[in-house]
């Protein structure tokens, strides 16, 4: 039974064969660094490397439903990477333009 399950696994469209199974396991790989990255200070952070994590998530969250076959693993890590983008642009842009702001001072 293990033998014919490794089998179909390993015959499927979006089996180990395939590009299909290999780009979402090195997209998990700059997810999980992304989420290492939270415990960095925000002024570390790099708008254009963040900007382009989140569009990828994004435009791939779209297209791996498109696609025949569907791919869900491709799904699932291009959502978290939309996901984890968004929350470091948000960070970043909390640090540079809300914490940058300095009272009015009123004039004697």
């Amino acid at each position: 039974m293990a033998t014919s399950k490794l089998q179909a696994l390993w015959n499927h469209p979006a089996g180990p064969k395939t590009i299909h199974f290999w780009a979402p396991t090195f997209k998990w790989g700059i997810s999980i660094a992304n989420i290492a990255d939270f415990q960095k200070p925000p002024e570390t952070l790099s708008y254009p490397q963040q900007v382009v994590i989140t569009a990828t998530g994004l435009i791939w969250s779209r297209y791996s439903t498109v696609i025949s076959p569907k791919n869900w693993n491709l799904f699932s890590v291009s959502l978290a990477m939309g996901a984890t983008g968004v929350y470091q642009l948000t960070r970043k842009i909390k640090h540079d333009y809300a914490s940058e702001a300095d009272p009015i001072v009123a004039k004697e």
